[in-house]
């Protein structure tokens, strides 16, 4: 704070009165953390999903509406190749973390 307070006073502001939903976030370690704040994937799925509901203004039910969505989500999936580095350390953390809850990726 000392160093960037007084040019960042809002950002400062901010976490210190958010530091109650903040803090559970620096309990996990810092691969998985950074995993947590890297929004490159989501923000890639959420593209796909304006481009295909953009050509259609409506749609006649929300079910069908979640159908395009479930199909561009689909073709999104195929195209995910990337591996995070140090995969193996991050899974057998989580795995450690959240005991009996991702047993299936084994």
């Amino acid at each position: 704070k000392n160093k960037w307070g007084k040019e960042y006073p809002y950002a400062f502001k901010s976490w210190e009165n958010n530091w109650e939903v903040l803090c559970p976030f620096y309990k996990f370690p810092e691969q998985i953390r950074k995993i947590i704040y890297t929004t490159n994937i989501i923000e890639g799925l959420h593209r796909q999903f304006r481009k295909v509901t953009k050509a259609k203004a409506v749609f006649p039910s929300d079910t069908s509406l979640e159908k395009m969505l479930y199909l561009a989500s689909m073709n999104v999936i195929k195209k995910w190749t990337q591996r995070y580095r140090n995969w193996d350390q991050v899974m057998s953390q989580l795995m450690i973390m959240y005991d009996g809850r991702l047993d299936y990726y084994i």
